[in-house]
């Protein structure tokens, strides 16, 4: 069995990075590879309207992909493309693309707030002081721990600070609303 760590930044940036590729998903392209997963995640000003689509929109996203055997989630078949394309411009979104671009922002910025005191941190820093937790945590099978720690340094490779200032404020103000619909990686 797996050790599961607690919530960290890992799965945020699995999740940006995943997101962040609209165009690959609807296209059927296969993922960016580890080289350039970095600038796979396009770092963009968000909007008020732009977080109240990606609410509104979340839980059906989630619906269809949810439905999608793990094999076909990177590859879905046209008939789930147009499922996923028209959710999206339902809510408001030009496209799938622009719906991953500010899910994956979303989730940087989310991947830096604390949870009880709402303050922010900026996800390489969050992570840091992640890596440094599990290093001392002897409670940790070692296997699981280095398994974990390689994880974490691989992502800390690809966790940049959020370049826009106001998506740290604007994410802070529907931080309840984000973390309801948002889904985490356990």
């Amino acid at each position: 069995m797996r050790f599961a760590f607690p919530s960290t930044i890992v799965a945020v940036i699995a999740l940006a990075l995943a997101l962040s590729r609209g165009a690959a998903f609807a296209q059927a392209q296969p993922a960016p590879g580890a080289q350039d997963a970095q600038q796979a995640v396009k770092q963009i000003a968000l909007t008020d309207k732009q977080i109240q689509s990606l609410i509104a929109a979340q839980k059906e996203m989630d619906a269809i992909i949810d439905k999608l055997p793990p094999a076909q989630q990177d590859n879905p078949d046209a008939k789930v493309q147009a499922q996923i394309e028209a959710v999206a411009k339902k809510d408001g979104f030009a496209s799938y693309d622009e719906y991953g671009d500010v899910a994956a922002n979303v989730s940087l910025v989310l991947s830096g707030i604390d949870p009880k005191t709402k303050a922010f941190t900026q996800p390489p820093e969050v992570l840091k002081k992640q890596i440094a937790d599990m290093t001392a945590d002897k409670k940790i099978p070692e296997k699981d721990k280095k398994e974990a720690l390689a994880e974490m340094n691989e992502a800390l490779k690809y966790t940049t600070n959020v370049q826009f200032p106001a998506n740290i404020a604007l994410v802070t103000k529907y931080y309840d609303q984000l973390s309801a619909v948002m889904k985490e990686d356990e």
